[in-house]
Formats: C-alpha cells, structure tokens, sequence
C-alpha cells in the first residue's frame, strides 16, 4: 500500500492536468499486465489508485469564513483488497476485505486509513429453509454536510444481520430476521451520534408464478445513544423505540421493468421529545430498461434519518432521484444521476414557533467508465452539491462542485 500511493507525492505538486495524465500512464500500464486470475476463480486481488478535486471540501456556507482562507481541496486515494466469491454445494460465500489510503493536499490533518469488510453466507437448507447471515466493518470519514469543522471525523459501522424464509408452499413464505448495527465518531464534538441500533422483523409473501411479491412486514427498532447530546444547560436523552407495519411489493411488468414498493404506518417514540412521532413512512422505485444499451431508474421516498449533527438527532426526508445508464459500447458506460431530498428538523427542543425547521440537498453526479479490459476500469466523475440553509440551526447555503478520476484493476 505505501508504495502504491508513494508513486504520486501530495496534491499541490501537480495541477490537474498532470494528475489525469498519471492515472491515464499507470492505466496504459495495468491494460498491459496479465490476469493473474481467470473470471471464475473464487478468490481476487484487487487495487486501485484515484485523484479528486472539491471546490468546498468542507461545506463552508456562503458568507462563512473558509477555514485556512481555503475552501477546495484535492487528495489521492489508494486501495488494495481480496474478493471471494464461491458456491459449496447450497452454501453460498461471499465477501471482500478492502484498505483505502487517503492524502489531502491543504488539510493534511484529514489523512486517514481506510477499512472495508464484508462477508455474507446465504445459506440453503433443503428445499424450503434458506437465508443470509453476515457482518460488515467499515472505516471512513463522515460527511460534512451537517458538520463545521476543519478536524477530521472518522465514522466507524459494525453491523451483523441474520434472516431467513420458510417456503411452506409454492406461493407463500414466511420471513423473520434480526440485525445490529453499531456507529462511533472519533471526533469529541460528534460522539453524541454514538449509536447502536437493534432491529427486529418478521414478514409474509404471496409469491405468483409470474415472478412477482406481495407481502407484509412488521418491524422493531431500538436506538440507544450512550452519550448525551448536549443542548444549553440540559443533557438531552436521544434513546428511541420505532414501530413499523408495512406492505411490500415487487413487481415484475414483463422482462424491461421492475416496480419495488415498501411503505406503511411507522411511530417513532423519544423521550426527549416527550410525545410521539407517526404518520406515512415508504419509498418507491422503478428500473426500466429501454433497449439493449439504456436503462432509467427513479425512486421517491418519505421516512425518519439519522443526521451527523451537533444539534438534533434525525430528520424526516422527503425525496426523489432519477438516473440513466448508457452501454455506449462494449467497453464504455455514461451514468447520471440527480437527487433532490427535503428534511424537516423536529423544533420542540429548540423551542422555536412556527413548526418544524427544513432545508433541502440538491444533487447531480455525471460518470463515464472505460473498460479497456475485463480486469481494467478506468473512470471519471463529476459532481454537484448544494444545500439550502437556516438561520436557526446557524446553517447557510451551501455549493459544491468535484471531479474525481480513479484507475481499479482486478487480478
């Protein structure tokens, strides 16, 4: 890994140009190497190499002061890692193990290594049991959408999911499944968003022959907040208990089109608020695919998100996204996307009239990859940002623009 991203120095001693036409050479240079392992080995080796640019790394609002008198930044990432990918009898394994470098040009106090694990074993007993259990563990920096600071904030996730499905019939099953997923901030100012929550569900499905899913679920979730966020001279309990009962649908409309709905009646319980939130929580989303070489997909969504803030807890999104997808040959793809999110902030604890706070998050990214070989893919990225502000959580409008050019191989 060191001598991976030793072949490029720190950011400031080369403009972009020059940057683009490193990735470019040791691209040409993994088109040239042999595959170490054909396609359908069980075990991979993967790196990669990527250089990116934002114009405000930070989210420094309009009309803030920029922290060092520099608003962008540019850094170089390297990545190393393992796939595994293999079949035992019904027993299905699968997983990757990845390690992510990463150097910032001005806010070199933001370096950080990064870590990616997962392994997941669908399992399969007889012809009626089957399910999945694993884990992940990833470290990475946090956003800082909802966050001013100029200190780096490492956000580590644990998670671990069992579930399983009974086929009592042709056309029905049974479904339950458990789930942990733990939250940690190494930044102090942050550790108020500490979080485990634990989940619980059970669910039914008619299964037609046609492919498609009808099904209710019924779903627990217990969020427990070891510190207490503090707010004036009070230290505010964001312990909560969520309630859901909801209906999920797949729908199969012939080979080019998929419909996926999950959405019903939730009821978020927090003792800080001192009463209870409830109403319609869901999300929509549909995958089209127009010909050989196009494909669209759109989703809509309403429900209850965490957010990485100093100040409250949660939000209630509202929102929506498109993106299309072009096979432009057989060894280039263009994929675009743009997400348009309203989140509305709970004012009890602000104390605030007028009802709740919102502001909205406008984005659009623009992809193109070329794949000169199976094993090589070479990308480019453009991407925008915008947030509109409020002035009671002491938040203004902010902009952001970035590219990012990365060169990944397998082996």
């Amino acid at each position: 890994m060191k001598k991976m991203l030793n072949y490029f120095p720190y950011p400031d001693s080369y403009p972009l140009r020059r940057s683009a036409s490193r990735l470019c050479l040791l691209g040409a240079a993994l088109c040239g190497m042999p595959a170490l392992a054909a396609p359908g080995d069980a075990l991979h080796v993967y790196a990669g190499l990527g250089y990116g640019h934002d114009d405000n790394l930070l989210r420094v609002p309009e009309g803030f002061p920029a922290f060092g008198n520099q608003f962008g930044d540019s850094w170089y990432q390297a990545d190393a890692g393992l796939l595994f990918d293999h079949t035992y009898s019904r027993q299905r394994i699968s997983g990757h193990a990845k390690l992510s470098k990463v150097k910032f040009n001005h806010f070199q106090q933001l370096d950080y290594d990064g870590h990616d694990v997962e392994g997941t074993w669908n399992w399969q007993v007889g012809n009626h049991l089957d399910g999945k259990f694993g884990g992940t563990y990833t470290q990475s920096l946090a956003s800082y959408t909802d966050l001013r600071s100029d200190q780096r904030n490492l956000r580590l996730q644990r998670s671990t999911f069992f579930d399983g499905g009974w086929r009592l019939h042709p056309s029905y099953r049974l479904r339950a499944g458990v789930s942990k997923d733990k939250f940690s901030y190494d930044l102090a100012e942050q550790r108020a968003n500490d979080r485990t929550e634990d989940a619980w569900e059970a669910g039914a499905d008619y299964l037609p022959a046609s492919g498609s899913e009808i099904g209710l679920v019924l779903r627990k979730v217990k969020g427990k907040y070891p510190n207490r966020r503090p707010f004036g001279q009070q230290l505010i309990n964001n312990d909560y208990d969520q309630d859901e009962f909801k209906a999920r649908v797949l729908w199969v409309a012939g080979g080019s089109t998929t419909v996926q709905a999950l959405g019903g009646w939730v009821k978020r319980r927090q003792r800080s608020l001192g009463d209870d939130t409830s109403g319609f929580n869901g999300r929509i989303s549909a995958a089209y695919k127009r010909s050989g070489s196009l494909s669209y997909n759109a989703a809509l969504w309403r429900d209850f998100a965490p957010i990485e803030s100093t100040i409250l807890n949660y939000t209630l999104n509202k929102g929506a996204s498109i993106g299309v997808a072009w096979d432009a040959s057989a060894k280039v793809k263009v994929d675009a996307s743009a997400v348009y999110e309203r989140r509305a902030y709970n004012a009890r604890l602000l104390a605030i009239p007028g009802g709740d706070l919102k502001d909205s998050i406008r984005s659009a990214n623009l992809r193109a990859t070329w794949a000169p070989r199976r094993s090589v893919q070479v990308s480019a990225t453009l991407a925008h940002q915008a947030r509109s502000g409020s002035v009671f959580l002491g938040s203004g409008n902010v902009k952001s623009n970035s590219i990012m050019l990365n060169v990944n191989a397998q082996f």
